[in-house]
């Protein structure tokens, strides 16, 4: 897996889990959601976000280095 498809994924997952919870417990879990969103887009024009920083000390590699 790459850091790209990574970030994709966890930032599914933590919407996904922001909504469930906002569901289940209480509507203020939707600013979760709120984060995650707000960190798609700064990353969209800056190319980076914490989790990407995670994701490469964890041994990922970034998709430009041939991986598939």
């Amino acid at each position: 897996m790459t850091v790209e498809r990574g970030v994709r994924l966890m930032a599914g997952v933590m919407v996904l889990l922001s909504l469930a919870l906002a569901h289940f417990l209480s509507p203020y879990w939707l600013w979760l959601a709120v984060f995650v969103g707000l960190n798609l887009l700064q990353s969209a024009f800056t190319n980076w976000c914490p989790a990407m920083s995670i994701f490469r000390a964890m041994g990922m590699k970034d998709a430009g280095c041939g991986a598939r």
